[in-house]
């Protein structure tokens, strides 16, 4: 059963584009694993290296510009906009993100747990969107090259195309990039106290 789905999602042109529009649509949930599934699959052949890249940018670019529109439309929210004129902390955040914008939505891009706030902030704060999109496509373009490559090269390996545990690479890339990314996070927070 398992080996016929496998056959099944890695043969011929329909497949493809149905695990293309799966990284997509993970990317969304989840983009470390994302980068993970796409970096292994391409490893193994499954999915062509520039297929499964362009998968991975474009779930997470629209995930991104999603959280930025999602942002802009807040501000329509009344009680929303009082509340964050009024709250003295709000202008501390505001200040910081809008000086230096490129800088700090680029820094953004590396620290987990900002990600979702930031760039939501970035629309509500009306960052110019060539700004906040050519800060993101940049920190993207290289978070995810990195990650990727790593994981190609690791599942390129011959022990790995020649194990029987090729796939657990898949989870244990996505293990180890959630505990670095718990890792960076506490360290920053660490270091902002």
């Amino acid at each position: 059963m398992i080996a016929e789905l496998q056959a099944w999602l890695t043969s011929g042109t329909t497949s493809l584009t149905l695990l293309c529009v799966g990284i997509v649509l993970l990317s969304y949930l989840l983009e470390d694993l994302a980068i993970a599934t796409a970096a292994t699959l391409s490893a193994h052949g499954d999915l062509p290296s520039s297929l499964a890249l362009m998968s991975i940018f474009i779930g997470i670019a629209t995930g991104d510009l999603g959280l930025y529109v999602l942002g802009r439309f807040s501000r329509k929210v009344r009680w929303l906009r009082y509340r964050a004129l009024t709250n003295s902390s709000f202008k501390v955040v505001r200040q910081k993100l809008t000086q230096r914008a490129f800088l700090n939505l680029f820094l953004i891009r590396f620290i987990p747990g900002l990600r979702t706030i930031g760039f939501t902030l970035s629309g509500f704060l009306v960052i110019p969107l060539p700004v906040f999109f050519s800060a993101v496509l940049l920190a993207t373009s290289i978070w995810t090259l990195v990650v990727f490559t790593l994981i190609y090269q690791l599942g390129s390996s011959v022990f790995m195309q020649v194990s029987e545990l090729k796939w657990v690479l898949i989870p244990l890339a996505f293990a180890l990039l959630f505990l670095m990314n718990r890792f960076l996070n506490k360290s920053f927070t660490r270091g902002m106290s």
